[in-house]
């Protein structure tokens, strides 16, 4: 679940707290019926791909901002891709995901319109409050391969289990400070080359990872912050695991902090308040 600032802690542990009650009450609060997906697995891979590659090229732009207001009459496609995620998934028709790059990029694509979707049904909120995040991540129920999970289930107990922490700079909650959405949908095919290029985009980014040489001091992205154990899996610091996708090197000897995530929802236009946005 992407929840979490600077001041770690206290937060944290309440989070913490209210994610263990949530995976044990959205089940029976907030599962519902697969009947909607019913014939929806006749598409293949590269069809439903082709879906959601439509999606974002109609309703995200340049800078990774959704059109929101577009989408609200203009759905279809989307509930197509999402009643494919609902009938299919690598555990319930493994023949068809035949490698770890196909699963990897269904996972990513999945998440990504899931989220799309959630945002989309829950009003256009302005930004994800304390509440609104523990509704939107762990309470709300989506389907999966004719399965009821949760997204940070999906995220955490799926995903992130795979062990490639390039997907952080892939998967997308629809806010400001996610990753930029790409306007293409992620395949097996190119995945590897697709990831490398989201992590150096998002390590390029400015928003995302600032020096402050006077200071000797790296402002980083919250998502370090979140997933650091991901990172360090695979690199002593993360200030040397952000060096493997900078064409300029940070000095490794530079103190780090977190920018604070911003949970504002990432609209083009329309943005309208609605109950998720409150605290």
């Amino acid at each position: 679940m992407r929840v979490g600032n600077p001041d770690r802690g206290s937060t944290r542990r309440y989070f913490a707290g209210l994610t263990a009650f949530a995976a044990i009450a959205w089940p029976v609060l907030f599962c519902r019926s697969t009947s909607a997906a019913l014939g929806s697995d006749q598409l293949t891979i590269a069809e439903w791909e082709a879906i959601w590659t439509r999606v974002l090229e109609r309703h995200v732009d340049e800078a990774g901002r959704i059109d929101f207001a577009g989408l609200k009459g203009d759905r279809t496609d989307l509930d197509r891709v999402v009643a494919f995620i609902a009938a299919v998934d690598p555990a319930s028709a493994p023949a068809r995901f035949p490698s770890l790059a196909s699963r990897l990029a269904y996972d990513i694509n999945a998440y990504n319109a899931l989220a799309m979707k959630g945002v989309l049904d829950a009003g256009v909120p302005e930004s994800f409050g304390a509440l609104g995040r523990l509704w939107f991540f762990s309470l709300r129920g989506v389907e999966i391969g004719s399965r009821s999970t949760s997204l940070y289930s999906f995220e955490n107990d799926v995903i992130r289990s795979i062990g490639d922490p390039r997907v952080h700079f892939a998967l997308n909650c629809m806010v400001v400070s996610c990753p930029r959405l790409p306007r293409t949908a992620f395949t097996a095919a190119a995945l590897d080359r697709e990831l490398d290029r989201a992590a150096r985009s998002f390590i390029a980014e400015n928003r995302n990872v600032r020096l402050d040489p006077q200071s000797r001091l790296v402002y980083l992205s919250a998502i370090f912050d979140f997933y650091t154990k991901d990172f360090l899996a695979q690199s002593p610091t993360l200030i040397a695991y952000i060096n493997r996708y900078r064409g300029e090197s940070v000095p490794l000897d530079y103190r780090v902090e977190f920018f604070e995530y911003d949970w504002t929802i990432n609209a083009q236009t329309g943005r309208a308040r609605s109950p998720l946005a409150r605290e």
